[in-house]
């Protein structure tokens, strides 16, 4: 349906329910069987699809298989009709999210008989727009893809060349870099995903509109093709760039942007920034008669920020979200009071129909965030879902509140850091499950029919900050930015956050937040079975006295909730 969010299928003859729910540039598809538990020779759902305008349905593939006739593994990956997916769910990437119009999704559940002859149930269809921006003309959310250590990456371009021939050594490289990989364009694109290419689109609209200033507020600064945008600005730059510890170092690759864009700005346009540790704050406004935006998340503009990691940004258009991240960059610039400023405070966006605000650290002891932010994870009625890249280093407030919600058997809680997690690794009989973290599947530890990926350098993959509160509720929000939820990110640095009251955009970081979370718990798996010796093949209809492959989805509390949260 067009405009909407979550729809479901509508066959009423159908032995299950199907869900989806609109992704920003994906789609998340949740079934859940109608009467008990499916019939013991269920072996998973077929998904196929159908882009807007199209005339014929293409199927997800899976890259795991059924057993050979001895029991090998099948290296190929084979349409999901031949190798069903044994999951109740599945986010769906499309080549292109961005076409007009509707998605036609097509679940099809999958048996199989005592000779391993498979036959097709009645299926389920759902329509839905996976149309570029969250609101058409108001408010955008868009991600980096964050899949460089992912089989997707190797089978698309590693093997047409290593990594090094797409990213700098390092980020004092970044400057000066030509990648020199084949596939150099189509890879960056896909790697940068959306985010990428919304923050360009931005840039090279201030560019064509003449009467665009560009106020910019940037921690990492090193990426070639954003800096050469910022040059192309002239004098309608001015820009804030961090100097703590490396950052301020001669050679570093934001001493270098700054010399870059002192030549084209002029030194006036130009401030180097520390606040009282970090400039953290990555932020664009662009305000011209043509052109009136504002960005923030957590977005670096640097080559592990659009090309490595899992970043996401917030595109806002109007008057009013550039003027208040305009007044945000002139109390920046000002740095004396900031803490007491009316930027300190939170801001209503003035978003027609959408519930958004913001706040800018750092803050001072009257109108801290960070104690606020955890009493509403306390108040969770019935999910949690984060993505916080630094909880692993932040004891205290925040990972205190995930913690007593995560204990809580009646909360569900899935989470994602950029390394383990002390006090939520380990996972409870029937409890929810630890925070997982980024792994690649490594020389070694990887386990047929799964290849060695790339870790892509040094520094965290998972960038992050986010939380979603109760996605599934008329109260649904979520906290985003550049902030880490840390004391530090609250009173100390310069920081975006901005608190989203709006079950759309709530439903669009819930998908981001499962398929990032089910992209690394999976990986932590098979470097589990590769070790355990397990083979990762499908599993065939239960001989009599065993086990079929969902009964965990019906006997364990956890995926009993997942089964039933999504669908």
């Amino acid at each position: 349906m067009a405009g909407e969010f979550q729809v479901t299928g509508k066959n009423g003859t159908a032995a299950f329910s199907l869900k989806v729910h609109r992704g920003d540039g994906m789609a998340l598809l949740a079934m859940n069987w109608r009467n008990g538990q499916p019939p013991r020779d269920f072996v998973g759902f077929a998904i196929e699809y159908r882009i807007p305008g199209g005339t014929r349905f293409l199927a997800v593939h899976n890259r795991i298989a059924f057993p050979g006739p001895a029991g090998e593994v099948n290296p190929n990956k084979l349409s999901s009709r031949l190798s069903p997916i044994q999951k109740f769910r599945w986010v769906h990437f499309p080549f292109n999210a961005e076409i007009p119009g509707e998605y036609t999704y097509m679940v099809t559940p999958v048996f199989m008989d005592e000779a391993q002859q498979l036959s097709y149930g009645e299926p389920q269809t759902a329509d839905i727009e996976l149309r570029r921006e969250t609101y058409p003309g108001l408010l955008n959310v868009a991600y980096t893809r964050g899949f460089v250590s992912s089989q997707a990456f190797v089978d698309r371009y590693e093997r047409h060349g290593p990594i090094d021939t797409l990213l700098p050594e390092s980020a004092d490289d970044g400057l000066e870099f030509t990648p020199t990989h084949p596939k150099a364009e189509d890879a960056l694109n896909w790697m940068g995903f959306e985010g990428r290419h919304a923050i360009y689109e931005t840039l090279d609209e201030a560019i064509a509109d003449a009467s665009a200033n560009v106020y910019v507020v940037a921690y990492d600064l090193s990426e070639k093709g954003f800096v050469d945008r910022l040059r192309q600005l002239g004098p309608r730059l001015k820009i804030i760039i961090d100097d703590d510890g490396k950052h301020g170092e001669p050679h570093s690759g934001e001493t270098q942007s700054a010399d870059i864009l002192i030549a084209s700005a002029g030194a006036r346009n130009v401030k180097r920034q520390n606040m009282g540790k970090l400039q953290h704050n990555k932020m664009i406004v662009v305000e011209g008669d043509r052109v009136k935006k504002a960005i923030g998340g957590s977005t670096n503009f640097s080559w592990r920020g659009f090309y490595v990691q899992s970043n996401n940004a917030i595109i806002l258009t109007g008057a009013e979200p550039v003027q208040v991240f305009r007044e945000a960059f002139e109390d920046f610039w000002v740095e004396a009071g900031f803490a007491t400023s009316r930027s300190a405070n939170w801001r209503d966006l003035g978003i027609t129909g959408v519930d958004v605000k913001v706040t800018f650290s750092p803050h001072a002891p009257a109108n801290a965030q960070l104690k606020k932010i955890a009493d509403d994870i306390d108040s969770t009625k019935s999910s949690l879902l984060f993505s916080l890249a630094f909880l692993y280093q932040t004891p205290g407030t925040i990972r205190d509140a995930v913690k007593r919600v995560r204990d809580n058997e009646a909360r569900f809680v899935y989470g994602i850091s950029d390394k383990k997690v002390g006090g939520l690794d380990v996972q409870k009989p029937d409890g929810n499950p630890p925070a997982v973290f980024p792994t690649a599947l490594l020389k070694g530890s990887t386990p047929a029919p799964f290849n060695v990926e790339p870790v892509g350098g040094g520094g965290n993959r998972m960038h992050h900050k986010f939380v979603v509160i109760d996605f599934d509720k008329p109260s649904a929000r979520v906290y985003l930015g550049s902030y880490n939820f840390s004391k530090a990110a609250d009173v100390t640095n310069g920081e975006n956050l901005i608190l989203a009251r709006d079950r759309r955009i709530a439903v669009s970081y819930m998908v981001e937040a499962l398929r990032t979370f089910d992209h690394y718990h999976f990986r932590i798996a098979l470097r589990e079975a590769k070790v355990a010796g397990t083979k990762l093949q499908l599993k065939l209809p239960p001989a009599d006295g065993a086990d079929p492959w969902y009964l965990k989805d019906y006997t364990d509390v956890r995926r009993i909730k997942d089964r039933e949260m999504f669908s």
